[in-house]
């Protein structure tokens, strides 16, 4: 009899190529994404070395980090060139690349157009049981399909280019199971702050998670991939969740997903994407999701996270001396104290989006608490960035783009935007932000800028008050306004 396997370990099993005596492994990685950041020198080393993409088929190139979010055509259609010359650099090499290799490229205007982790499951380029990688660390996002995706190097990346396939050790194996129905207002970003939080950035470094329990099965499929996204986050190579019937329904007829016979065929390997039930894993965590509240970060690191009714930490209650150093210097960055109350702290920048929490799920949840309301005198900025020109469209066509710009928030065009000081949305130095994004680093923003990650509806909710406030002041109990 065969031996019980995760969901993990039956996807690295389906694609190692061989295996060497200690333990390494050669790993056939089915898709591949770039954007314009950390591809350029993978490709000019495949040059340098007279060699070709193995197959350009199975990698799809997307500008995201450096776009500008304003307009990108005037009125009479011409591209409006991209002011940062280093920018503008690195867009135009990745077109050119992308061209020269006959790789899929989707241009900055194009309705396809987004964020790599946002276009690549909504093309159906993502798919379940697949190997995946970017030259980006939110690659994980793409397990919440149940394809097994993790972010690479640049010479990783030119080696994928180059062989499409990886030289790697397989991970080990953590089960994250939550058990139990969300209360009033509490999102899947706050799911995994509190996961962040109870075990901490470190806590799953050199394990792939595989999120289980009735929790998640409940979770739609954007919600699981907010969770997915913030695997890295907690040192995890990857995040899964096994593919079920929102899965296959989210998938069925993306453009790039497979169709008629090759459906079928799929659809049989897909529905064996499940942890065996005696499967053994390396390490194991189980949270009540009613102990989950709507959530806040008050430092520099995504575990630095308490409920929306509490107060910042008194540095001193930390035992351990390192710690209590970390905590005493993240609290200069960010211009707060211990004991201060989240609801106290007010914020200047609002940031609606990212790989996060820039899909239609998302807007439509921070427009649920904007509508008919405005945003504070306080706030001197509020962006809602759709994660691709396909959320936009849809967004419009609801009208939620109405309701942001009423509200006082501008409307902008696709990107990766504020959640990286790469382009020119960026938290200026000293201002604080309630970001919807997946890390409030040092400078993460911008140089001195001080990040805060909330859910969607708690950025609205923290924009009408011009504060930190509970969002479940602006819902009744069936979560409506």
């Amino acid at each position: 009899m065969a031996e019980p396997r995760t969901l993990y370990q039956k996807i690295w099993d389906a694609h190692v190529v061989q295996k060497r005596d200690d333990g390494t492994c050669l790993i056939y990685i089915d898709r591949h994404l770039v954007h314009e950041v950390s591809s350029p020198q993978a490709f000019e080393a495949l040059r340098l070395a007279g060699r070709r993409v193995r197959r350009p088929d199975l990698t799809l190139a997307v500008p995201d980090h450096n776009l500008p979010t304003t307009a990108r055509r005037d009125a009479q259609g011409v591209p409006i060139p991209v002011a940062d010359p280093q920018s503008a650099t690195q867009l135009a090499t990745l077109e050119a690349n992308a061209r020269e290799a006959g790789i899929r490229y989707i241009e900055d205007a194009d309705v396809q157009q987004g964020i790599v982790h946002v276009v690549g499951p909504e093309q159906g380029f993502t798919l379940p049981g697949l190997t995946l990688v970017c030259g980006d660390s939110h690659t994980c996002t793409h397990g919440a399909l149940g394809a097994l995706g993790f972010g690479i190097g640049t010479s990783e990346l030119e080696h994928v280019l180059a062989t499409q396939t990886l030289l790697m050790k397989q991970s080990k194996s953590m089960e994250i199971r939550v058990e139990g129905k969300l209360g009033l207002g509490v999102a899947a970003k706050d799911v995994a702050l509190a996961i962040i939080n109870r075990i901490g950035t470190g806590g799953a470094t050199g394990h792939v998670i595989e999120y289980t329990g009735d929790t998640f099965a409940q979770m739609s499929i954007e919600g699981r991939m907010t969770v997915a996204n913030m695997s890295i986050e907690c040192g995890a190579r990857s995040g899964l969740f096994a593919p079920d019937d929102k899965t296959f329904a989210y998938v069925r007829e993306r453009p790039l997903a497979p169709v008629g016979a090759d459906w079928d065929t799929a659809m049989l390997w897909w529905k064996t994407l499940q942890s065996d039930a005696d499967a053994v894993f390396d390490a194991s965590v189980r949270i009540d999701a009613a102990s989950i509240a709507p959530n806040v970060t008050w430092g520099t690191s995504p575990e630095d996270v308490v409920p929306v009714t509490g107060c910042i930490p008194d540095p001193a209650s930390y035992q351990d001396a390192s710690k209590r150093l970390a905590v005493i210097k993240s609290l200069e960055y960010m211009g707060l104290s211990g004991g201060q109350k989240i609801r106290d702290i007010p914020v200047e920048y609002i940031f609606i989006g990212s790989c996060t929490n820039g899909r239609i799920e998302d807007l439509r949840a921070a427009a649920a608490v904007l509508k008919g309301r405005r945003i504070s005198s306080r706030i001197k900025q509020a962006l809602v960035v759709p994660g691709s020109g396909m959320v936009k469209r849809q967004a419009e066509a609801e009208g939620l783009n109405r309701i942001f710009i009423d509200a006082g928030f501008e409307w902008r065009e696709p990107g990766c935007s504020a959640c990286l000081g790469m382009n020119p949305d960026k938290v200026p130095d000293g201002e604080r932000c309630a970001s919807t994004s997946n890390r409030n680093f040092v400078g993460r923003q911008g140089p001195g800028a001080r990040t805060h990650l909330v859910s969607p509806s708690m950025a609205a909710a923290a924009a009408i008050k011009g504060r930190f406030a509970d969002v479940r002041e602006f819902l009744d109990a069936e979560g409506q306004r």
